[in-house]
Parts: structure tokens; C-alpha cells; sequence
């Protein structure tokens, strides 16, 4: 059988093109659509402030010195 993409002599019985990569048949399960991810922005600010008040209390302890 010919590969229905690129014309390549393929075995009769194969699921996908050699060459190409094409599959021979229609998949019998479609694939799932793709949603649009969301992205967490309340994680990333609630990172940053936290971070922010560790090191401040780090420097008021006396455990953390600035470089300037």
C-alpha cells in the first residue's frame, strides 16, 4: 500500500508511514482539545512577598548582610 501523504511503498498492515510519519488510518479516539492554560499570578505574588518578608526578618535578625 502507498502512504497517502508522501506516496511511499509501506508495509499493508502499518499504522504509520516510515518516512513521513503519517498515520495510515483516522485514530478510532480523537484527541482531546487543548485548553488555554491559565496562569496563577496570586501564586508567583504571594511567592515574591514571601520571600521578600523572609529576608527581611533574616536581616533584622542579624542573619543576612547585604552587599552594597
Amino acid at each position: 500500500m502507498k502512504c497517502r501523504s508522501c506516496g511511499t511503498e509501506i508495509a499493508a498492515n502499518a499504522l504509520i508511514c516510515y518516512k513521513c510519519g503519517t498515520a495510515t488510518t483516522e485514530p478510532r479516539i480523537p484527541p482531546p482539545t487543548a485548553r488555554p492554560r491559565r496562569r496563577n499570578r496570586w501564586l508567583a505574588v504571594a511567592l515574591l512577598v514571601g520571600g521578600l518578608l523572609a529576608g527581611a526578618a533574616a536581616q533584622q535578625a542579624g542573619c543576612l548582610t547585604l552587599i552594597s
